[in-house]
């Protein structure tokens, strides 16, 4: 089995590693309901997306 001849150096490990990091996904406040949402997607919590009413709002759930 290989074994490394020199001791890998900090910067040279992190440089490495540089893509390795989360990325935020970018989110929006829905112009409507003021709901944060993923770009590029209906609002789940109001159904507008551009402006414009697309999907029909989800059913508030009714607790007895």
């Amino acid at each position: 089995m290989a074994v490394p001849f020199r001791r890998t150096s900090k910067m040279k490990k992190r440089i490495r590693r540089s893509h390795l990091a989360l990325n935020v996904p970018g989110m929006i406040t829905c112009p409507n309901c003021g709901e944060l949402t993923l770009a590029h997607r209906v609002c789940s919590n109001c159904g507008f997306y551009k402006g414009k009413q697309v999907v029909a709002p989800k059913a508030e759930k009714v607790e007895e």
